[in-house]
């Protein structure tokens, strides 16, 4: 049997832009990919912590080093620039194999998004 496991956050970044014109996705600075074990193309659910929103995207790689979150497309509507989120990645694993796997967890610094 199969479940759906967490595999990676990165807890608590704050929304740097929002584009609204873009055809979708969550911009993500790649230092912040890397260190979650996160890809380019990956599904993820966003939380919302200024407001409750939780939306399901995927991953564009940004800018390195800048420590971007921009969320684009009509997921733009639903945070402001400032919003602190958290991004979450999700796994398919066997039951017993999800029972001792470790996710990757990141806090990054909230006012700079990176790590410290």
């Amino acid at each position: 049997m199969l479940i759906q496991a967490l595999k990676s956050k990165i807890h608590r970044v704050k929304v740097t832009e929002a584009d609204l014109n873009y055809i979708g996705s969550i911009t993500i600075d790649p230092d912040l990919l890397e260190a979650a074990n996160m890809i380019e193309g990956e599904k993820v659910q966003i939380v919302n912590i200024n407001n409750g929103e939780r939306i399901e995207t995927y991953i564009i790689a940004g800018e390195r080093g800048k420590g971007g979150i921009c969320l684009n497309g009509p997921a733009a509507r639903r945070v402001a620039v400032g919003d602190v989120i958290i991004i979450i990645g999700y796994a398919y694993m066997e039951f017993e194999e999800a029972k001792t796997f470790k996710p990757s967890l990141i806090f990054p610094n909230t006012e700079t998004n990176k790590l410290d």
